[in-house]
């Protein structure tokens, strides 16, 4: 009786981490992609909309195109350090493919076939147009290689495995395009692309549940700080409701508020990007910003008293 119930015990967990190990498999690799010719200035606007260089440029230095990496992002689960994604061959990502790029920014999923950890937004890139995401390649292409390899992610057990990103993907990652939505203009279409899609703006704009996932019902009502300090502002019309169209666009030019105070923190690191966008696509976002309803956000904690 004690053997079989040890083999049955066995088998369940023989059987049990098959399952596992089929649930938090990387998808396959990607077919390769149909020749085209690329088309680098989409990519630079499209590598200004996603703010690459805020995290990727190397920290402490003025040059933006510096893709070099090495800044450090807190999180609940540890610090995550971000990559070289400069065109070096040694450190950054000057021997990869153009189809292995497009696997990793759309689906998270690296050269070697294992799982990016979410701190890199693919949640929100899922949604680009592969044009984009080539063109960006070809972009990111042109400019300097940097040398030298970033460190480790710090990550305690069991956040630093893998393998697990695998169901948090499952739980917390959709796929497919962006959908146009016939009921509104062109241009609140490309606002509703650029914000979800490269702008990545509810990454941080949103309050996440305990396995680091966007709680769907508060997207954009702000909440912590990701990186552990802070609070991140509610940018539906809960928050900004007495901003204009053109109060927003200015924003995104020029990081002044409408009160006359200017953005900080991160905040300032996106705005020197977003301010390289076209004016069309910058009017394109405060378009659709300014259309996002009302939506109430998890109650910011009380200052304490000073003292």
């Amino acid at each position: 009786m004690l053997r079989r119930t040890i083999l049955v015990m066995l088998i369940a967990a023989v059987a049990g981490f098959g399952v596992y190990w089929w649930l938090t498999a990387p998808a396959a690799s990607a077919v390769p992609l149909p020749s085209r010719a690329p088309d680098p200035a989409n990519g630079q606007e499209i590598f200004n909309a996603g703010g690459c260089s805020s995290c990727h440029a190397v920290p402490n230095q003025p040059d933006r195109l510096r893709l070099g990496g090495g800044l450090a992002l807190g999180s609940p689960f540890g610090t995550f350090y971000v990559p070289n994604i400069s065109p070096d061959a040694a450190d950054g990502i000057g021997r990869w493919s153009e189809t292995e790029f497009v696997s990793a920014v759309m689906r998270g999923v690296s050269p070697e076939g294992q799982h990016y950890f979410p701190a890199f937004p693919y949640t929100s890139y899922h949604l680009a147009k592969v044009e984009d995401v080539r063109d960006l390649f070809a972009y990111l292409k042109t400019l300097p290689p940097v040398s030298g390899r970033v460190r480790d992610h710090d990550l305690p057990f069991p956040f630093n495995i893998r393998r697990n990103v695998g169901i948090w993907k499952l739980l917390f990652m959709q796929s497919g395009p962006f959908v146009a939505d016939a009921t509104h203009s062109p241009q609140w279409n490309r606002g509703a692309y650029l914000v979800n899609g490269f702008g990545h703006c509810a990454e941080c704009h949103s309050p996440r549940n305990l396995l680091g996932g966007i709680i769907t019902a508060q997207r954009f009502a702000g909440g912590p700080n990701p990186e552990g300090e802070g609070w991140v502002p509610n940018i539906t019309q809960k928050g900004i409701g007495e901003w204009s169209v053109k109060d927003i666009a200015n924003f995104l030019k020029t990081g002044e508020l409408p009160e006359g105070d200017s953005a900080g923190g991160a905040m300032a690191r996106v705005i020197k990007n977003t301010s390289q966008l076209s004016d069309e696509d910058i009017a394109a976002m405060a378009d659709y910003l300014k259309s996002l309803p009302p939506v109430d956000g998890p109650p910011r904690p009380k200052r304490k008293d000073a003292g």
